[in-house]
C-alpha cells in the first residue's frame, strides 16, 4: 500500500518558520513530480510549490522568496521550508506525488492526509 506521510505542521507566530516533510512509502517503481498544495477554510485548494524529479521548481507568486521546495530522491521525500510566515499562509497543507507503481503502468497522483499550519500571534 502506497502512502504519503506528512509532518512538520503546527502553530507559529507571524515572521516565523516551519519545515514540512512528506515521505512516499510502499512499493513504488518511479516518483515523478512532487509538490505542496494548501487549502484555507472556504477557499479552493491551490498549488504552493512543485518540483520535478530533475529538480526544476515552480512557486505560487504569493510564496516566492519566502518558501523553498526541495526533495531527496533516495528517500522519496519532499520538503517545504517556509520562512517569513504570514497569517494568510494559514491552511491545511497537502503533499502530492506523481507515482508509477509498476513497470508499464500509468503514473497517477497520490495525496497525503494534510497537515495544519496556523500562523497567529
Amino acid at each position: 500500500q502506497v502512502q504519503l506521510v506528512e509532518s512538520g505542521g503546527g502553530l507559529v507566530q507571524p515572521g516565523g518558520s516551519l519545515r514540512l516533510s512528506c515521505a512516499a512509502s510502499g512499493s513504488i517503481f518511479s516518483v515523478y513530480a512532487m509538490g505542496w498544495y494548501r487549502q484555507a477554510p472556504g477557499k479552493q485548494r491551490e498549488l504552493v510549490a512543485a518540483i520535478t524529479s530533475g529538480g526544476s521548481t515552480n512557486y505560487a507568486d504569493s510564496v516566492k522568496g519566502r518558501f523553498t521546495i526541495s526533495r531527496d530522491n533516495a528517500k522519496n521525500t519532499v520538503y517545504l521550508q517556509m520562512n517569513s510566515l504570514k497569517p494568510e499562509d494559514t491552511a491545511v497543507y497537502y503533499c502530492k506525488a506523481v507515482l508509477r507503481l509498476r513497470v508499464g503502468d500509468l503514473a497517477y497522483d497520490y495525496w497525503g492526509q494534510g497537515t495544519q499550519v496556523t500562523v497567529s500571534s
